[in-house]
């Protein structure tokens, strides 16, 4: 519009000129015809404009409103499939790759859920190590170099978004936002941009007449992708899994 309205003046000025080399009588009416119909112009183009962008500014605005509803819509149906998982165990294969998409590793273990918020991931392969999310507390032990670290559940939440999976609490939920992919897909992003996990991603299979976990993937800040594919074994895990001990002689990092 700015541009349209520059070679409206500019034609004014071009026809007024034109006008003093006819006649010095005609020019006062000229310009004055000229003038009033360029104000006409403009009035319709600014009537045009204010018309457009009320339009767009409305159109956004629905968009926007339809897109946090859906957003909304899918949070819900999310939690709702997770409030019918009271419990489960598998086994697991890992698959981390970079950016670019190149393999970096791959590895395999067990885990165990339960309600509420208890977790026990056990890697096995290729180096063994332990997560623990006892209910309150979460702890990351390391055999290889002999050292425990512990959270509190609250502040590892937001850096270790499965335990998402564990939960119904809808103050938990606050720091992500749900899309749905598929009917069967979900997923997870964290709306803190310094999360160190920007989104966790989740895929259920139909068993019967419930929805089944059967992979997630992590994609962190870095870029690394890990894809998760679950084995279940269909079986409550035992209670002694979703507590820890600090084994003898083992090097306590405590960051409650």
């Amino acid at each position: 519009m700015p541009t349209k309205t520059k070679l409206i003046k500019s034609a004014v000025v071009i026809t007024a000129l034109f006008s003093t080399v006819l006649s010095t009588t005609s020019l006062a009416l000229s310009a004055e015809r000229i003038e009033s119909e360029v104000i006409a112009e403009l009035k319709t183009s600014a009537a045009s404009s204010v018309a457009n962008n009320a339009f767009n500014m409305t159109t956004s605005n629905v968009m926007t409103h339809t897109a946090e509803k859906k957003v909304d819509e899918s949070k819900r149906e999310l939690m709702a499939i997770l409030a019918k998982i009271e419990f489960f165990s598998a086994e697991f294969n890992q698959q981390i790759f970079d950016e670019a998409g190149n393999k970096l590793q791959q590895g395999s273990g067990l885990l165990a859920v339960s309600k509420p918020n208890l977790v026990n991931w056990q890697t096995i392969m290729p180096d063994e190590s332990l997560i623990v999310s006892d209910g309150k507390n979460l702890w990351f032990y390391d055999p290889f170099v002999e050292q425990v670290s512990v959270y509190t559940l609250e502040s590892a939440i937001a850096n270790t978004p499965i335990l998402l999976i564990t939960s119904n609490d809808e103050q938990l939920w606050q720091d992500y936002s749900v899309k749905q992919l598929t009917d069967n897909r979900y997923l997870i992003s964290a709306n803190n941009e310094n999360s160190r996990v920007k989104s966790l991603e989740l895929s259920f299979v139909q068993k019967l007449n419930h929805l089944e976990l059967a992979a997630f993937n992590i994609l962190d800040a870095t870029g690394q992708l890990s894809v998760i594919t679950l084995i279940h074994q269909d079986k409550a895990p035992k209670a002694s899994l979703f507590k820890f001990s600090v084994p003898e002689g083992v090097y306590l990092d405590d960051q409650r």
